[in-house]
């Protein structure tokens, strides 16, 4: 009997942003507020739903739901300020209405989601390498002895000959062992170019995230050009938390902003408020360069050693 799919969907009340993880594998590559999930075929999983606001801690929870049907859940906030997820409503898959506005659709998948702005294809690449191995010829050697009775009356003769000889030769045996080892290699590369997919100021880097990828290095040259352009400090400030709240950023990205600020207290401000929409959080030691006093850098470490993602 064919497997019957599922669709999960997952909605925020409030319209905050999250990100999807079933059974410890995220779904959708950036953050929504609302996530239909295709093709499910298990009656349970594991749902994480983490928020990307940096301050609200993340849902865990095992649902189960009937196959061959669409179930949505909500994400909302209790009267006691926590956010928990909500069964809401199911209808058979057929019947589930299609094009909704804002909803992002994702078919479910066992690896992490590549980024769909960069129109991406998977290559596999598979090397096989055949060694094949012939035994060596060998040295072989042999022993003949022969008798030899000459009897002829008419002339008188009788001899008896004892011939005896040795032969050494070469002998080969064609065994050969055959063995193959298989490698497959997987690159990620771009619709448009085919090259291999470059990330601006992580690459290499394989330690915790904080969100889901940081700017694309033209969409933070225009946020950088938009801070810069004001005069004071209030007003850079209040763009800066606009523009990180709104996206995700790498750790070197969120040092060059704080260096567009003079005050030391603007700076440090600025670190604690985007820890929680940083890429790579275990590269946060470089902002330490962006503060001229070390009580700066205590401030801030006290503040990420309490943090609650």
């Amino acid at each position: 009997m064919a497997q019957q799919q599922t669709n999960l969907v997952f909605f925020s009340e409030q319209g905050e942003q999250f990100l999807v993880v079933l059974n410890g594998v995220q779904q959708n590559f950036n953050p929504q507020t609302n996530v239909k999930v295709t093709n499910l075929i298990q009656p349970y999983y594991k749902v994480k739903i983490r928020f990307v606001d940096g301050r609200t801690p993340d849902i865990d929870k095992t649902i189960n739901f009937n196959a061959g049907t669409e179930t949505t859940f909500i994400v909302k906030k209790t009267k006691k300020e926590n956010y928990v997820l909500r069964w809401l409503s199911e209808v058979p898959i057929m019947q589930a209405p299609q094009n909704v506005a804002n909803q992002n659709i994702v078919v479910f998948s066992t690896m992490p989601p590549v980024d769909p702005a960069l129109n991406g294809t998977v290559n596999n690449t598979t090397t096989t390498v055949v060694h094949s191995e012939t035994n060596a010829p060998s040295q072989q050697s042999g022993n003949v002895s022969m008798g030899v009775n000459i009897n002829d009356p008419e002339l008188g003769v009788n001899m008896n000959i004892n011939v005896n000889a040795s032969e050494t030769g070469m002998h080969t045996q064609n065994n050969t062992t055959t063995y193959s080892q298989t490698q497959t290699t997987t690159t990620y590369s771009t619709g448009s170019t085919g090259g291999q997919i470059q990330r601006p100021g992580v690459n290499g880097y394989t330690g915790t995230v904080g969100c889901a990828w940081p700017m694309d290095a033209t969409s933070f040259s225009n946020a950088y050009a938009s801070i810069q352009s004001k005069d004071f400090e209030d007003s850079k400030l209040t763009i800066a938390k606009q523009v990180i709240k709104n996206n995700c950023l790498s750790s070197d990205q969120v040092k060059q902003i704080m260096l567009l600020f003079d005050f030391e207290s603007t700076r440090l401000e600025l670190a604690k408020f985007a820890y929680g929409y940083t890429y790579d959080i275990g590269n946060y030691y470089l902002l330490n360069d962006a503060f001229d006093f070390e009580s700066s850098i205590d401030e801030l470490n006290s503040y990420i050693e309490g943090y609650q993602r």
